[in-house]
Formats: structure tokens, sequence, C-alpha cells
């Protein structure tokens, strides 16, 4: 099942070519997870003050399709690929409309508050 996060382009996040910095589709991504997330009804706050576990990127793998430009309105759509113990996989795509701009392959991993793996909470 996708979840979507629908956002707008702003001044702020293009270049001056007037296309989004290449960087800020790594933030977009970012607010869709944890958008997903919140969606699951995980508190990560709660998560990281009751259990002292936390959620980090471990891994990305990006492709850049198509540019997005100042003013457009985008979704991100983040879907779940993999769920082992402590690492959950995502697909992640950037699209106006129906088309593709940017998809990524994003693994996160569940650490404990030493910075080791710990397993997902059930």
């Amino acid at each position: 099942m996708a979840h979507d996060w629908p956002i707008r382009v702003y001044y702020e996040d293009t270049d001056l070519a007037g296309i989004v910095y290449y960087a800020n589709y790594l933030k977009f991504i970012e607010r869709g997870r944890s958008e997903w997330i919140r969606s699951l009804g995980i508190d990560q706050v709660a998560l990281k003050e009751a259990a002292g576990i936390v959620f980090a990127v471990r891994r990305v793998e990006a492709e850049y399709l198509r540019p997005a430009r100042f003013d457009d309105e985008l979704v991100v759509r983040t879907s779940l690929e993999a769920l082992s113990g402590a690492r959950i996989v995502m697909e992640q795509r950037v699209l106006r409309g129906a088309e593709e701009l940017f998809t990524a392959r994003v693994t996160i991993v569940c650490l404990g508050e030493a910075g080791a793996p710990q397993r997902l909470p059930a």
C-alpha cells in the first residue's frame, strides 16, 4: 500500500536555472517517509523516549529523471519494499501528475541509544 504526500515547489527549493536543486529531492522524500510513518500511528518522539529507538538512513539509491520547477504541485509516493528485524526498505517516487521525476530506494535501520542496530518493536 502506497502513501502519498502532496508538496509544492517553493522558490527556495530551486537553483539559478529555476529547477529543483538536486539535494532538495532528498528533503522531499524524508518528509514523505516521516508522514508515512506518522500515518501508521507511529510517534517517533514517543518511540525514542520510551524505547530509545530511532530510525536512520543507511542507504539511498536515487535516480533523477526529469526536473521539477517553481510552483509545481508534486506528490511523494512511499511504499514498503521489504521489512526485516532492524531494517526497512522503501521505494519512493516524486511525481508531477502521472509523470515520474525522481525515484529512490531507501534503506532505513532501527538503532538503539548506543547507535547499534535494534530490532523493530512490534
